[in-house]
């Protein structure tokens, strides 16, 4: 998968998504405990959304990654 990765975060709702490139139609699939992954009509995986990752994340130290990084997602 290649492409600009995106970030969005609400922290209203504690949710945040991943997803690389532009958004298309697509779906969620829910893969469970809150974890979602973002699915294009054409069955090419493009992102995640994890519901309460805040709470998921409290007792986390920073994390620091050296760019560039590839990333991949598979189902």
């Amino acid at each position: 998968m290649k492409g600009q990765l995106n970030l969005y975060y609400d922290e209203e709702g504690d949710f945040l998504e991943l997803h690389v490139g532009a958004q298309g139609e697509g779906t969620f699939k829910n893969l469970g405990e809150g974890v979602f992954e973002r699915v294009d009509t054409d069955g090419t995986v493009r992102g995640i959304a994890i519901m309460g990752f805040k709470k998921r994340t409290e007792n986390l130290k920073d994390l620091n990654v050296s760019l560039p990084v590839q990333i991949e997602l598979s189902g």
